[in-house]
Protein backbone atom coordinates (compact mmCIF):
# COMPACT_ATOMS: atom_id res chain seq x y z
CA UNK A 1 0.00 0.00 0.00
CA UNK A 2 1.30 3.08 -1.24
CA UNK A 3 0.72 5.95 1.53
CA UNK A 4 2.42 8.50 0.88
CA UNK A 5 2.52 10.19 -2.86
CA UNK A 6 4.75 13.06 -4.27
CA UNK A 7 2.24 14.48 -6.09
CA UNK A 8 -0.16 14.99 -3.05
CA UNK A 9 0.61 17.86 -1.08
CA UNK A 10 -2.32 17.54 0.97
CA UNK A 11 -0.87 13.79 2.00
CA UNK A 12 2.48 15.70 2.70
CA UNK A 13 1.47 17.98 4.88
CA UNK A 14 -0.65 15.30 6.95
CA UNK A 15 1.91 13.32 7.64
CA UNK A 16 4.52 16.09 8.72
CA UNK A 17 0.96 17.40 10.96
CA UNK A 18 0.41 14.07 12.25
CA UNK A 19 4.50 13.88 13.13
CA UNK A 20 4.74 17.21 14.87
CA UNK A 21 1.37 16.28 16.95
CA UNK A 22 2.81 13.27 17.90
CA UNK A 23 6.32 14.67 18.79
CA UNK A 24 4.42 17.44 20.76
CA UNK A 25 2.10 14.76 22.73
CA UNK A 26 5.80 13.17 23.89
CA UNK A 27 7.10 16.32 24.52
CA UNK A 28 4.33 17.31 27.17
CA UNK A 29 4.08 14.35 28.89
CA UNK A 30 7.79 14.09 29.95
CA UNK A 31 8.70 15.04 33.43
CA UNK A 32 12.09 15.91 33.17
CA UNK A 33 12.46 18.38 30.41
CA UNK A 34 14.58 21.66 30.58
CA UNK A 35 12.34 25.09 30.89
CA UNK A 36 10.85 25.61 27.84
CA UNK A 37 9.00 28.75 29.54
CA UNK A 38 5.07 28.16 29.52
CA UNK A 39 5.13 24.57 28.45
CA UNK A 40 7.59 23.23 31.05
CA UNK A 41 5.29 25.97 33.76
CA UNK A 42 2.27 24.23 32.91
CA UNK A 43 3.78 20.36 33.17
CA UNK A 44 5.20 21.35 36.11
CA UNK A 45 2.35 22.79 37.41
CA UNK A 46 0.23 20.09 36.63
CA UNK A 47 2.62 17.57 38.32
CA UNK A 48 2.29 19.81 41.21
CA UNK A 49 -0.91 20.16 41.82
CA UNK A 50 -1.82 16.69 40.37
CA UNK A 51 -0.17 14.17 41.79
CA UNK A 52 -0.18 10.35 41.18
CA UNK A 53 -3.65 8.92 41.88
CA UNK A 54 -3.27 6.12 43.92
CA UNK A 55 -5.26 4.02 41.57
CA UNK A 56 -6.36 -0.03 42.49
CA UNK A 57 -4.98 -0.43 38.87
CA UNK A 58 -2.51 -3.42 37.25
CA UNK A 59 1.00 -2.36 38.68
CA UNK A 60 3.11 -5.71 38.58
CA UNK A 61 6.58 -5.64 40.33
CA UNK A 62 9.55 -4.31 38.75
CA UNK A 63 11.68 -7.41 38.83
CA UNK A 64 15.34 -6.23 37.97
CA UNK A 65 16.71 -3.28 39.14
CA UNK A 66 16.68 -0.12 37.01
CA UNK A 67 19.87 1.63 35.81
CA UNK A 68 20.60 4.92 35.17
CA UNK A 69 19.55 5.14 31.43
CA UNK A 70 16.27 3.24 32.67
CA UNK A 71 15.36 6.02 35.06
CA UNK A 72 15.75 8.59 32.54
CA UNK A 73 13.86 6.87 30.34
CA UNK A 74 10.76 6.56 32.74
CA UNK A 75 11.08 9.66 33.36
CA UNK A 76 10.81 11.24 30.17
CA UNK A 77 7.99 8.12 28.48
CA UNK A 78 7.16 6.89 32.21
CA UNK A 79 3.44 8.96 31.65
CA UNK A 80 2.70 6.73 29.01
CA UNK A 81 2.90 3.38 30.44
CA UNK A 82 -0.18 3.80 33.13
CA UNK A 83 -3.63 1.65 32.91
CA UNK A 84 -4.36 -0.73 30.69
CA UNK A 85 -0.52 0.43 28.44
CA UNK A 86 1.02 -1.80 32.06
CA UNK A 87 -1.16 -4.80 30.54
CA UNK A 88 0.43 -4.81 27.07
CA UNK A 89 3.77 -4.44 28.39
CA UNK A 90 3.22 -6.93 31.01
CA UNK A 91 2.59 -9.39 28.10
CA UNK A 92 5.00 -8.43 26.13
CA UNK A 93 7.81 -8.85 28.62
CA UNK A 94 6.06 -12.11 30.68
CA UNK A 95 3.03 -12.93 28.07
CA UNK A 96 -0.92 -14.43 29.47
CA UNK A 97 0.56 -15.30 33.05
CA UNK A 98 -2.83 -13.99 34.91
CA UNK A 99 -6.61 -14.73 33.70
CA UNK A 100 -7.22 -10.80 32.98
CA UNK A 101 -4.39 -10.51 31.09
CA UNK A 102 -6.65 -12.32 27.77
CA UNK A 103 -8.79 -9.20 27.47
CA UNK A 104 -5.84 -7.90 25.64
CA UNK A 105 -5.48 -9.10 22.44
CA UNK A 106 -2.07 -10.20 21.37
CA UNK A 107 -0.86 -8.63 18.17
CA UNK A 108 -0.05 -5.17 19.31
CA UNK A 109 2.10 -7.29 22.31
CA UNK A 110 3.85 -8.90 19.44
CA UNK A 111 4.74 -6.55 17.78
CA UNK A 112 5.94 -4.38 20.69
CA UNK A 113 8.38 -7.32 21.92
CA UNK A 114 9.49 -8.18 18.34
CA UNK A 115 10.82 -4.42 17.97
CA UNK A 116 12.19 -4.31 21.32
CA UNK A 117 14.20 -7.66 20.36
CA UNK A 118 14.90 -7.03 16.92
CA UNK A 119 15.22 -3.49 16.50
CA UNK A 120 16.26 -1.83 19.78
CA UNK A 121 18.59 -5.44 20.57
CA UNK A 122 21.56 -3.01 20.57
CA UNK A 123 20.49 -0.96 23.21
CA UNK A 124 19.96 -4.10 25.72
CA UNK A 125 23.23 -3.78 27.60
CA UNK A 126 22.20 -0.10 28.29
CA UNK A 127 18.23 -1.02 29.28
CA UNK A 128 16.65 -3.47 30.82
CA UNK A 129 13.99 -5.37 28.67
CA UNK A 130 10.56 -3.24 30.29
CA UNK A 131 12.27 -0.11 29.35
CA UNK A 132 13.51 -1.61 25.56
CA UNK A 133 9.44 -2.78 25.67
CA UNK A 134 8.25 0.86 26.31
CA UNK A 135 10.82 2.80 24.09
CA UNK A 136 9.17 -0.02 21.48
CA UNK A 137 5.93 0.69 22.26
CA UNK A 138 6.11 4.84 21.70
CA UNK A 139 8.10 4.31 18.42
CA UNK A 140 5.48 2.14 16.98
CA UNK A 141 2.46 4.07 18.11
CA UNK A 142 4.45 7.28 16.67
CA UNK A 143 4.63 5.24 13.43
CA UNK A 144 1.34 3.79 13.27
CA UNK A 145 -0.44 6.86 14.36
CA UNK A 146 0.95 9.00 11.75
CA UNK A 147 -0.03 6.12 9.11
CA UNK A 148 -3.09 6.25 10.32
CA UNK A 149 -3.50 9.65 9.23
CA UNK A 150 -2.30 9.12 6.00
CA UNK A 151 -4.75 6.31 5.81
CA UNK A 152 -8.05 8.50 6.51
CA UNK A 153 -7.14 10.76 4.22
CA UNK A 154 -7.10 8.45 1.06
CA UNK A 155 -9.89 6.80 2.76
CA UNK A 156 -12.16 10.22 2.88
CA UNK A 157 -10.73 11.02 -0.50
CA UNK A 158 -12.17 7.57 -2.24
CA UNK A 159 -15.48 8.05 0.19
CA UNK A 160 -15.94 11.66 0.54
CA UNK A 161 -15.07 13.05 -3.38
CA UNK A 162 -13.77 15.94 -1.65
CA UNK A 163 -10.31 15.99 -0.80
CA UNK A 164 -10.87 19.22 1.43
CA UNK A 165 -12.83 17.51 3.57
CA UNK A 166 -11.03 14.56 3.43
CA UNK A 167 -7.41 16.45 3.97
CA UNK A 168 -9.30 18.45 6.83
CA UNK A 169 -10.34 15.30 8.60
CA UNK A 170 -7.12 13.73 8.78
CA UNK A 171 -5.31 16.93 10.29
CA UNK A 172 -8.17 16.47 12.80
CA UNK A 173 -7.49 13.14 13.33
CA UNK A 174 -4.16 14.23 14.33
CA UNK A 175 -5.42 16.40 17.01
CA UNK A 176 -8.09 13.73 18.40
CA UNK A 177 -9.73 14.03 21.72
CA UNK A 178 -7.67 10.62 22.20
CA UNK A 179 -4.72 11.45 21.18
CA UNK A 180 -2.77 10.35 24.18
CA UNK A 181 -4.16 7.09 23.61
CA UNK A 182 -2.70 6.86 20.69
CA UNK A 183 0.84 7.97 21.88
CA UNK A 184 0.55 5.36 24.84
CA UNK A 185 1.46 1.80 25.17
CA UNK A 186 -2.07 1.17 23.94
CA UNK A 187 -3.48 -0.88 20.61
CA UNK A 188 -5.42 2.11 19.26
CA UNK A 189 -2.91 3.59 16.93
CA UNK A 190 -2.26 -0.15 15.37
CA UNK A 191 -5.48 -0.61 15.49
CA UNK A 192 -6.50 2.90 13.89
CA UNK A 193 -4.43 2.43 11.12
CA UNK A 194 -5.14 -1.13 10.26
CA UNK A 195 -8.95 -0.44 9.94
CA UNK A 196 -8.88 2.46 8.42
CA UNK A 197 -6.62 0.84 5.69
CA UNK A 198 -8.71 -2.34 5.23
CA UNK A 199 -11.82 0.02 4.50
CA UNK A 200 -9.18 2.34 2.15
CA UNK A 201 -8.85 -0.66 0.20
CA UNK A 202 -12.06 -2.06 0.06
CA UNK A 203 -13.33 0.94 -1.36
CA UNK A 204 -11.02 0.53 -4.21
CA UNK A 205 -11.87 -3.18 -4.71
CA UNK A 206 -9.45 -4.72 -2.96
CA UNK A 207 -11.30 -7.33 -1.42
CA UNK A 208 -8.38 -9.99 -0.47
CA UNK A 209 -6.12 -7.45 1.04
CA UNK A 210 -9.31 -5.63 2.90
CA UNK A 211 -9.81 -9.02 4.29
CA UNK A 212 -6.29 -9.32 5.07
CA UNK A 213 -6.19 -6.13 7.29
CA UNK A 214 -9.37 -6.36 9.04
CA UNK A 215 -8.02 -9.87 10.31
CA UNK A 216 -5.10 -8.57 11.26
CA UNK A 217 -7.01 -5.59 12.81
CA UNK A 218 -9.66 -8.20 14.79
CA UNK A 219 -5.83 -9.65 16.17
CA UNK A 220 -5.56 -6.26 18.02
CA UNK A 221 -8.76 -5.20 19.25
CA UNK A 222 -12.18 -7.07 19.88
CA UNK A 223 -14.07 -4.65 18.31
CA UNK A 224 -12.27 -5.28 14.71
CA UNK A 225 -14.75 -8.24 14.69
CA UNK A 226 -17.71 -5.44 13.58
CA UNK A 227 -15.86 -4.57 10.74
CA UNK A 228 -16.88 -8.42 9.65
CA UNK A 229 -20.01 -5.84 8.25
CA UNK A 230 -18.28 -3.71 5.99
CA UNK A 231 -17.62 -6.41 3.79
CA UNK A 232 -20.83 -7.79 4.21
CA UNK A 233 -22.46 -4.60 3.37
CA UNK A 234 -20.07 -4.67 0.36
CA UNK A 235 -20.57 -7.99 -1.15
CA UNK A 236 -24.51 -7.28 -0.32
CA UNK A 237 -24.73 -3.78 -2.06
CA UNK A 238 -22.80 -5.27 -4.98
CA UNK A 239 -25.57 -8.03 -5.45
CA UNK A 240 -29.04 -5.80 -5.21
CA UNK A 241 -27.66 -3.56 -7.66
CA UNK A 242 -27.30 -6.43 -10.00
CA UNK A 243 -30.58 -7.46 -9.50
CA UNK A 244 -32.06 -3.39 -10.50
CA UNK A 245 -30.03 -3.81 -13.34
CA UNK A 246 -32.28 -3.07 -16.40
CA UNK A 247 -33.27 -5.82 -18.99
CA UNK A 248 -32.01 -4.02 -21.66
CA UNK A 249 -28.35 -3.82 -20.28
CA UNK A 250 -25.50 -4.72 -22.56
CA UNK A 251 -23.57 -6.82 -19.81
CA UNK A 252 -25.22 -10.09 -19.28
CA UNK A 253 -25.24 -11.31 -15.91
CA UNK A 254 -25.07 -14.79 -14.70
CA UNK A 255 -27.60 -16.78 -13.33
CA UNK A 256 -28.98 -15.82 -10.01
CA UNK A 257 -28.23 -19.11 -8.51
CA UNK A 258 -24.42 -18.66 -9.38
CA UNK A 259 -24.40 -15.13 -7.99
CA UNK A 260 -25.71 -16.08 -4.99
CA UNK A 261 -23.18 -18.64 -4.86
CA UNK A 262 -20.48 -16.17 -5.35
CA UNK A 263 -21.38 -13.93 -3.03
CA UNK A 264 -22.16 -16.56 -0.20
CA UNK A 265 -19.07 -18.26 -0.76
CA UNK A 266 -16.55 -14.55 -0.57
CA UNK A 267 -19.11 -13.81 2.55
CA UNK A 268 -18.11 -16.86 4.57
CA UNK A 269 -14.80 -17.21 3.62
CA UNK A 270 -13.69 -13.45 4.55
CA UNK A 271 -15.91 -13.43 7.91
CA UNK A 272 -14.10 -16.61 8.64
CA UNK A 273 -10.53 -15.00 8.25
CA UNK A 274 -11.74 -11.97 10.62
CA UNK A 275 -12.69 -13.86 13.02
CA UNK A 276 -10.25 -16.59 13.26
CA UNK A 277 -7.67 -14.21 14.73
CA UNK A 278 -10.12 -14.32 18.18
CA UNK A 279 -11.36 -17.58 17.66
CA UNK A 280 -7.53 -18.83 17.51
CA UNK A 281 -6.71 -16.57 20.84
CA UNK A 282 -9.67 -17.67 22.84
CA UNK A 283 -8.73 -21.64 21.80
CA UNK A 284 -4.97 -20.82 23.32
CA UNK A 285 -6.33 -19.13 26.76
CA UNK A 286 -8.63 -22.08 26.87
CA UNK A 287 -5.57 -24.23 26.75
CA UNK A 288 -3.82 -22.48 28.59
CA UNK A 289 -6.09 -22.03 31.72
CA UNK A 290 -8.40 -24.69 31.20
CA UNK A 291 -5.94 -27.45 30.33
CA UNK A 292 -4.13 -30.21 32.94
CA UNK A 293 -1.75 -28.57 35.27
CA UNK A 294 1.88 -27.66 34.15
CA UNK A 295 3.53 -27.07 36.82
CA UNK A 296 3.88 -23.25 35.65
CA UNK A 297 3.60 -21.83 39.55
CA UNK A 298 7.08 -23.21 39.86
CA UNK A 299 8.47 -20.75 36.99
CA UNK A 300 6.55 -17.81 38.21
CA UNK A 301 8.86 -15.59 40.47
CA UNK A 302 7.96 -15.16 43.52
CA UNK A 303 6.64 -11.35 43.52
CA UNK A 304 4.31 -12.27 40.74
CA UNK A 305 2.83 -15.22 42.41
CA UNK A 306 2.52 -12.51 45.82
CA UNK A 307 0.69 -9.78 43.68
CA UNK A 308 -1.93 -13.02 42.49
CA UNK A 309 -2.16 -13.44 46.10
CA UNK A 310 -2.72 -9.99 47.34
CA UNK A 311 -4.99 -9.53 44.45
CA UNK A 312 -6.83 -12.10 43.40
CA UNK A 313 -5.59 -12.36 40.43
CA UNK A 314 -5.61 -16.24 38.83
CA UNK A 315 -2.79 -18.05 37.39
CA UNK A 316 -2.95 -20.37 34.92
CA UNK A 317 -3.88 -23.86 35.90
CA UNK A 318 -3.50 -22.68 39.44
CA UNK A 319 -3.76 -25.52 42.35
CA UNK A 320 -5.32 -27.59 39.58
CA UNK A 321 -9.00 -25.07 39.67
CA UNK A 322 -9.99 -24.56 36.31
CA UNK A 323 -11.91 -20.94 36.26
CA UNK A 324 -15.68 -20.92 35.67
CA UNK A 325 -15.63 -20.03 32.18
CA UNK A 326 -13.84 -23.69 31.26
CA UNK A 327 -16.98 -25.75 31.46
CA UNK A 328 -19.53 -23.28 29.85
CA UNK A 329 -21.16 -24.46 26.62
CA UNK A 330 -18.91 -21.87 24.68
CA UNK A 331 -15.67 -20.98 27.14
CA UNK A 332 -14.94 -17.42 25.85
CA UNK A 333 -12.55 -15.93 28.16
CA UNK A 334 -12.93 -12.47 26.57
CA UNK A 335 -16.63 -12.24 27.87
CA UNK A 336 -15.90 -14.04 31.18
CA UNK A 337 -12.87 -10.98 32.22
CA UNK A 338 -15.13 -8.29 31.10
CA UNK A 339 -18.33 -9.32 33.35
CA UNK A 340 -16.30 -10.65 36.74
CA UNK A 341 -13.39 -8.22 36.38
CA UNK A 342 -14.79 -5.04 35.01
CA UNK A 343 -18.55 -5.49 35.51
CA UNK A 344 -19.21 -4.63 31.81
CA UNK A 345 -21.98 -5.19 30.68
CA UNK A 346 -25.95 -3.66 29.77
CA UNK A 347 -26.75 -0.41 31.72
CA UNK A 348 -24.44 -1.61 34.64
CA UNK A 349 -22.16 1.20 34.61
CA UNK A 350 -25.49 3.90 35.13
CA UNK A 351 -24.84 4.37 38.64
CA UNK A 352 -25.03 7.92 40.06
CA UNK A 353 -21.48 7.61 41.41
CA UNK A 354 -20.48 7.69 37.36
CA UNK A 355 -22.06 10.51 36.87
CA UNK A 356 -18.31 12.51 36.08
CA UNK A 357 -17.71 9.47 33.87
CA UNK A 358 -20.58 10.19 31.76
CA UNK A 359 -20.21 14.08 31.51
CA UNK A 360 -16.53 13.03 30.19
CA UNK A 361 -18.16 10.77 27.42
CA UNK A 362 -20.80 13.64 26.39
CA UNK A 363 -18.45 15.89 23.95
CA UNK A 364 -17.83 12.73 21.52
CA UNK A 365 -21.61 10.94 22.36
CA UNK A 366 -23.78 14.26 21.22
CA UNK A 367 -21.01 14.60 18.15
CA UNK A 368 -21.82 11.06 16.78
CA UNK A 369 -25.11 11.62 17.35
CA UNK A 370 -25.54 14.77 15.61
CA UNK A 371 -23.53 12.90 13.09
CA UNK A 372 -26.02 10.12 12.70
CA UNK A 373 -28.48 12.44 13.01
CA UNK A 374 -28.10 14.81 9.97
CA UNK A 375 -26.94 12.13 7.58
CA UNK A 376 -30.58 10.70 7.95
CA UNK A 377 -31.97 14.32 7.52
CA UNK A 378 -30.26 14.78 4.85
CA UNK A 379 -30.73 10.68 3.18
CA UNK A 380 -34.18 9.68 4.65
CA UNK A 381 -34.60 7.76 1.47
CA UNK A 382 -31.03 6.46 1.38
CA UNK A 383 -31.65 4.88 4.99
CA UNK A 384 -34.89 3.51 4.64
CA UNK A 385 -33.79 1.37 1.49
CA UNK A 386 -30.25 1.08 3.34
CA UNK A 387 -28.95 2.07 0.61
CA UNK A 388 -29.66 -0.77 -1.74
CA UNK A 389 -31.63 1.04 -4.16
CA UNK A 390 -30.07 2.20 -7.41
CA UNK A 391 -30.60 5.64 -7.90
CA UNK A 392 -30.41 8.01 -10.71
CA UNK A 393 -27.32 9.94 -9.79
CA UNK A 394 -25.67 6.52 -9.38
CA UNK A 395 -26.65 5.86 -13.26
CA UNK A 396 -25.28 9.07 -14.37
CA UNK A 397 -22.12 8.73 -12.64
CA UNK A 398 -22.60 12.05 -10.60
CA UNK A 399 -22.60 11.19 -6.60
CA UNK A 400 -23.44 13.44 -4.24
CA UNK A 401 -19.76 14.61 -2.73
CA UNK A 402 -19.22 15.52 1.07
CA UNK A 403 -20.12 14.16 4.34
CA UNK A 404 -23.69 13.26 3.08
CA UNK A 405 -22.80 11.48 0.20
CA UNK A 406 -24.04 7.72 -0.40
CA UNK A 407 -21.20 6.08 -0.12
CA UNK A 408 -20.65 7.04 3.50
CA UNK A 409 -23.94 4.97 5.22
CA UNK A 410 -22.23 2.23 6.10
CA UNK A 411 -19.89 3.88 8.14
CA UNK A 412 -23.16 6.05 10.09
CA UNK A 413 -24.42 2.77 10.62
CA UNK A 414 -21.04 1.66 12.09
CA UNK A 415 -20.15 4.35 13.80
CA UNK A 416 -23.72 4.39 15.87
CA UNK A 417 -23.90 1.34 16.91
CA UNK A 418 -20.26 1.75 18.21
CA UNK A 419 -21.68 4.67 20.11
CA UNK A 420 -24.81 2.37 21.14
CA UNK A 421 -22.53 0.00 22.87
CA UNK A 422 -19.64 1.43 24.23
CA UNK A 423 -22.49 4.19 25.87
CA UNK A 424 -25.12 1.53 27.21
CA UNK A 425 -22.17 -1.59 27.75
CA UNK A 426 -19.07 -0.22 28.54
CA UNK A 427 -17.01 1.96 30.83
CA UNK A 428 -18.55 5.12 29.18
CA UNK A 429 -14.92 7.03 30.06
CA UNK A 430 -13.21 4.60 27.52
CA UNK A 431 -15.78 5.85 24.33
CA UNK A 432 -13.82 8.79 23.51
CA UNK A 433 -10.91 6.58 22.41
CA UNK A 434 -13.23 3.46 21.42
CA UNK A 435 -15.06 5.72 18.83
CA UNK A 436 -11.96 7.51 17.97
CA UNK A 437 -9.83 4.94 17.02
CA UNK A 438 -12.33 2.57 14.74
CA UNK A 439 -14.83 5.19 12.97
CA UNK A 440 -13.45 7.84 10.27
CA UNK A 441 -17.03 9.47 10.69
CA UNK A 442 -16.04 11.74 13.92
CA UNK A 443 -13.69 13.30 11.91
CA UNK A 444 -15.56 13.49 8.53
CA UNK A 445 -18.37 15.04 10.23
CA UNK A 446 -16.51 17.54 12.31
CA UNK A 447 -14.47 18.51 9.32
CA UNK A 448 -17.98 18.88 7.19
CA UNK A 449 -19.40 21.11 9.98
CA UNK A 450 -15.89 23.11 9.97
CA UNK A 451 -15.68 23.20 6.20
CA UNK A 452 -19.94 24.72 6.02
CA UNK A 453 -20.05 27.06 8.57
CA UNK A 454 -16.66 28.20 8.49
CA UNK A 455 -15.74 31.50 6.38
CA UNK A 456 -11.91 30.94 6.51
CA UNK A 457 -12.34 27.29 5.38
CA UNK A 458 -15.61 28.36 3.23
CA UNK A 459 -13.79 30.36 1.01
CA UNK A 460 -11.42 27.63 0.05
CA UNK A 461 -12.63 26.16 -3.78
CA UNK A 462 -16.19 27.12 -3.79
CA UNK A 463 -16.00 27.80 -7.04
CA UNK A 464 -16.28 24.41 -7.87
CA UNK A 465 -18.45 21.71 -6.08
CA UNK A 466 -19.00 19.57 -8.45
CA UNK A 467 -17.97 15.36 -7.55
CA UNK A 468 -15.40 13.82 -9.25
CA UNK A 469 -15.66 10.08 -10.54
CA UNK A 470 -14.96 7.93 -7.95
CA UNK A 471 -11.63 6.95 -8.84
CA UNK A 472 -8.78 7.74 -6.83
CA UNK A 473 -6.61 9.18 -9.58
CA UNK A 474 -8.71 11.68 -9.46
CA UNK A 475 -8.73 12.77 -5.80
CA UNK A 476 -5.10 13.35 -6.20
CA UNK A 477 -4.99 16.56 -7.71
CA UNK A 478 -5.31 16.22 -11.79
CA UNK A 479 -9.09 16.51 -12.02
CA UNK A 480 -10.23 19.67 -12.16
CA UNK A 481 -14.05 18.36 -10.51
CA UNK A 482 -12.77 17.17 -6.89
CA UNK A 483 -15.29 19.16 -4.99
CA UNK A 484 -12.90 21.88 -4.79
CA UNK A 485 -8.87 21.41 -4.76
CA UNK A 486 -8.34 24.32 -2.00
CA UNK A 487 -5.03 24.44 -0.72
CA UNK A 488 -2.48 22.44 1.13
CA UNK A 489 -2.10 25.30 3.71
CA UNK A 490 -3.35 23.36 7.26
CA UNK A 491 -6.58 24.53 7.66
CA UNK A 492 -6.30 23.42 11.60
CA UNK A 493 -3.55 25.86 12.04
CA UNK A 494 -5.16 28.70 9.64
CA UNK A 495 -8.01 28.55 12.16
CA UNK A 496 -5.77 28.86 15.48
CA UNK A 497 -4.36 32.25 13.60
CA UNK A 498 -7.49 34.03 13.11
CA UNK A 499 -9.27 32.93 16.54
CA UNK A 500 -11.07 36.11 16.43
CA UNK A 501 -13.12 35.42 13.13
CA UNK A 502 -14.01 31.71 14.06
CA UNK A 503 -17.73 31.11 14.60
CA UNK A 504 -19.05 29.71 18.31
CA UNK A 505 -19.78 26.39 16.48
CA UNK A 506 -15.66 26.53 15.00
CA UNK A 507 -14.66 27.05 19.08
CA UNK A 508 -16.29 24.26 20.14
CA UNK A 509 -15.12 22.00 18.22
CA UNK A 510 -11.66 23.19 17.95
CA UNK A 511 -11.62 23.25 22.05
CA UNK A 512 -13.35 19.86 22.06
CA UNK A 513 -10.37 18.21 20.13
CA UNK A 514 -7.51 20.71 21.86
CA UNK A 515 -8.95 20.49 25.51
CA UNK A 516 -9.64 16.81 25.16
CA UNK A 517 -6.02 16.14 24.26
CA UNK A 518 -4.24 18.30 27.14
CA UNK A 519 -7.08 16.82 29.82
CA UNK A 520 -6.05 13.29 28.42
CA UNK A 521 -2.64 14.26 28.75
CA UNK A 522 -3.04 15.42 32.31
CA UNK A 523 -5.09 12.71 33.82
CA UNK A 524 -3.53 9.93 31.97
CA UNK A 525 -0.41 10.74 33.12
CA UNK A 526 -1.06 11.47 36.70
CA UNK A 527 -2.79 7.85 37.05
CA UNK A 528 -6.26 9.54 37.40
CA UNK A 529 -8.99 7.76 36.12
CA UNK A 530 -9.44 8.50 31.97
CA UNK A 531 -9.03 5.17 30.41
Amino acid sequence: MQLVSRRDPHLREVVWFAACCRALTLLLQARCLPDFGPLFFFQALFNLLIPDHAADAFHPPRLSEPGLWDLLLERLLGGLSRWDAEHFLFIAERGYLYEHNCAFFPLYPLSVRAVAEGALWPLQRLLRLRSRLLLSAVLLNSLFSVLAAAALYKLGCVVLQCRRVAFLAAVLFSVSPANVFMAAAYSESMFAFLAFSAMWQLEKGQSWLSGLLFSLASGVRANGLINAGFFLYSRGKCFALQLQVGSGSVRKLPPLWKQLLSVASSAVLMCAGIFLPFALFQYYAYVRFCGPGTGLEQAVPKPLLQLALDKGYRLAAMDGVKPPWCSQRFPVVYSYIQDAYWNVGFLRYFELRQIPNFLLALPVTLLGSWAAWTYIIANPRHCVTLGLERRKSEEEGKPRAGFCCPAVFVYVVHATVLLAFGFFCMHVQVLTRFLGSSSPVLYWFSAHLLQEYEPLLRSEGTDNQTAAPRSEESLLGKSPGSCGKGTSENPIVRLLLNRRFITPLGKCLLGFFLSYWLLGLILHCNFLPWT
